[in-house]
């Protein structure tokens, strides 16, 4: 008998003393070496550690971070974005202060000892306290025989700074302490604004939750009680007045108002809400007074599965990293080696002075920047998933940027997506010698025993008629075929109008031509008219399929539903092609025959039964307002019910990638280009500095650029909403 398997949970770490890609390197070996780690993802924009894990004990895996030379600690949200930042910061004025003074008596003043010493006085603490946090990391990296970006500053900073003070008790001229100041002081001004614009990118996830209510007024034993939000519990009544937020997931008492769903959706209409509606935390409410029932709070509410799920996407990694962790793990000692090589080479080649021959190796080290490699892929990530989950559009990994570049045909499900999916009676054509009125009471006792939107409307055409639906026993559904039922003994089913007589059938091709879904109606086998329902095109399916030819991609719709309806109803929304008369079962088969075509397939659904074909898609999207199954099964979840979003969704993606591309070719041409430079002499070690600092910033700052984002068609008061997510 084997042992059970503990169930897999998965844990977030705040990790401590990350400068580059090699680090992260370090970090995820230690952490996927660890028992029962089933996978550990480190992400260097934001400092975290993503960990799959069957082990109840975090324990383990903190010491196995500390063991190779990092602090790791469970994450929390606690912590200001801006602390590394505000710790640069202070670091870097003092280097200025000291600098500046270094820099006038080293090049303004005539040399003497007294002016040496001073400005190595000065220099000191900019060596040893502006510049410790590159000492600390270089020793704590040292100590388990590891190089680091650190390694490479320490170094180099070190080596100036050191050379220069033993020129100075020599007696010696030569002093770079105007070198050492300088590099220490360009790279804080790098660290200060990288750790700045790396909040930025990351602020989506954090905004997010500040939106939630911080506390809430609740009724006991008939009295208003406020209370802290720790303090709400699942069945506790909460009230709502006009203009304050819902404080957690709930269902609708007493009262009627409007809410604000934009926070979650991206889209700015209110949603009417009343007695038996649902309504979702740190949305806002209207103008009534609403009694709600809480039935979600924590991190069981939707906010909280958001943030999950956009924290989740900003801790992936695309499949186009893989390159740049395998060149950043041998990146540093490769650099020292050349560092080494060039020292020796200038002193033996050249004939230089040892202390030129140093500032050319102190350069080698400093232009490098595997920084610049490290942060490449994870700033755009967060950038662009932050800003996709302002628009209410959440990707589900990193993966999903990658799989769009492909993508030639969005296969859209028509009822729902395409749709608006409230079906409504449209018209009772009853055969020859048959009543309209009891055919529809038939056919709404058929369908009484089914909650499929078609059968709704059905039932509620006939109750709006006032009509009397006889009892049914014994009810029956066929997927994709109808549904029968026993009324008076006899069996009445409601289906596809299939092998009909001439006159009824040409009916149901007139009523399926003018876009309405016509269903027939059987009496013990006999037909005896036919119902036919409505579903409006939603009103931006037209814009959305344009943008989606923009896009340069094809769009088809598969419907269950008779091929002529399907065709009118693509009419309208300017969908190239249709795909009709599609069982549930079938949606699959349709996506893999077109990828077997050689087509990349975005799948859009809502339904239960379009989980199989999400999954199977290149790129499955699902429609926010749908089933958990279609969101589970998806890439990407629309928050809304509009499909506007599926274009947004594609395009932001594309450009994510983009932005990917874009930083890792900089910073391997930057390397590429860079340390040859430096190896012949052409860079100084201060023009090094300047320029690995900079180039760790643009690549925050390119990936920034996709914040901008705006969706396009549309007044910026549709983005506003959450513009300040």
């Amino acid at each position: 008998m084997s042992a059970t398997r503990a169930p897999e949970r998965e844990v977030v770490l705040d990790i401590e003393g990350m400068t580059c890609a090699s680090c992260v390197n370090k970090v995820e070996k230690a952490l996927n070496g660890t028992d029962g780690v089933e996978a550990a993802v480190v992400n260097l924009a934001n400092r975290t550690a993503t960990i799959k894990t069957s082990s109840p004990e975090v324990k383990p895996l903190v010491e196995a971070v500390e063991r190779v030379g990092y602090g790791a600690r469970p994450h929390t949200t606690e912590r200001s974005p801006h602390e590394e930042e505000r710790a640069y910061l202070v670091r870097l004025i003092v280097a200025v202060v000291l600098t500046l003074p270094v820099l006038v008596l080293t090049f303004l003043v005539r040399p003497s000892d007294q002016t040496m010493r001073l400005i190595w006085a000065l220099a000191t603490p900019v060596e040893f306290y502006a510049g410790w946090p590159f000492i600390r990391g270089a020793s704590r990296a040292a100590r388990h025989r590891a190089a680091t970006m650190d390694t490479l500053i320490a170094i180099g900073s070190l080596a100036a700074y050191g050379y220069s003070a033993w020129s100075v008790i020599a007696g010696q001229k030569e002093t770079y302490f105007d070198t050492a100041a300088v590099i220490v002081t360009l790279i804080l001004v790098g660290k200060t604004l990288e750790a700045r614009a790396r909040a930025a990118a990351g602020d989506a996830a954090r905004a997010l939750l500040e939106r939630g209510a911080k506390d809430a007024t609740i009724l006991v034993g008939g009295e208003e009680r406020r209370i802290p939000i720790e303090d709400l519990r699942p069945g506790n009544m909460a009230v709502v007045r006009p203009g304050e937020k819902i404080p957690a997931d709930g269902i609708v008492e007493v009262g009627a108002s409007w809410v604000d769903l934009s926070m979650l959706t991206g889209e700015s209409v209110p949603v009417d809400v009343g007695p038996g509606d649902e309504v979702v935390g740190a949305s806002i409410n209207g103008h009534g007074r609403l009694l709600v029932f809480i039935s979600k709070v924590g991190g069981n509410t939707r906010l909280a599965e958001i943030v999950r799920l956009l924290q989740r996407a900003q801790a992936s990694k695309a499949p186009i990293q893989r390159l740049a962790d395998r060149v950043s793990s041998v990146f540093v000692p490769i650099v020292i080696g050349v560092a080494l090589a060039t020292l020796g080479g200038w002193v033996v080649l050249a004939d230089a002075s040892p202390g030129t021959a140093l500032l050319h190796s102190v350069a080698v080290l400093l232009i490098a920047c595997p920084c610049a490699l490290g942060l490449a892929t994870p700033a755009a990530i967060m950038a662009g998933t932050g800003r996709a989950a302002q628009l209410g559009i959440l990707f589900k990994g990193a993966e999903v940027f990658e799989s769009t570049r492909g993508i030639d045909i969005v296969l859209l499900d028509k009822t729902g997506t395409v749709t608006e999916g409230v079906m409504e009676l449209a018209d009772v054509i009853p055969a020859p010698g048959r009543d309209a009125d009891r055919v529809l009471a038939l056919a709404a006792a058929a369908e009484s025993g089914s909650e499929h939107p078609i059968a709704r409307a059905v039932v509620e055409g006939a109750g709006a008629r006032g009509l009397t639906v006889p009892d049914a026993a014994e009810h029956a559904v066929r997927p994709g075929a109808g549904a029968l039922a026993s009324v008076g003994g006899r069996e009445i089913r409601v289906g596809r109008p299939e092998g009909l007589p001439e006159q009824l059938a040409a009916r149901a091709d007139d009523l399926a031509a003018g876009g309405l879904t016509p269903f027939a109606v059987w009496d013990d086998g006999r037909p005896i008219g036919l119902v036919a329902v409505s579903d409006r095109v939603k009103a931006e399916a037209a814009r959305t399929v344009q943008r989606l030819h923009e896009l340069e991609v094809e769009v088809a719709m598969v419907t269950g539903d008779r091929r002529a309806t399907a065709r009118a109803i693509a009419e309208q929304a300017g969908i190239d092609r249709v795909l009709a008369e599609v069982f549930p079962e079938g949606k699959v088969g349709e996506v893999r025959r077109l990828q077997g075509e050689g087509r990349r397939v975005v799948f859009v659904g809502d339904g239960i039964n379009d989980g199989p074909a999400l999954a199977q898609a290149d790129v499955g999207v699902a429609v926010g307002t749908g089933t958990d199954v279609a969101i589970e099964a998806a890439d990407v979840t629309l928050m809304g019910g509009e499909i506007a979003s599926v274009a947004d969704a594609l395009e932001l993606a594309r450009r994510t990638y983009r932005v990917i591309v874009q930083n890792l070719v900089w910073a391997f041409a930057y390397n590429v280009v860079m340390i040859p430079l430096a190896v012949f002499g052409v860079l100084t070690p201060m023009w090094a500095a300047g320029a690995m600092a900079a180039s760790s910033v643009s690549v925050v700052l390119n990936a920034l650029r996709l914040r901008r984002y705006r969706r396009a068609g549309y007044s910026d008061s549709r983005d506003r909403g959450t513009e300040g997510i």
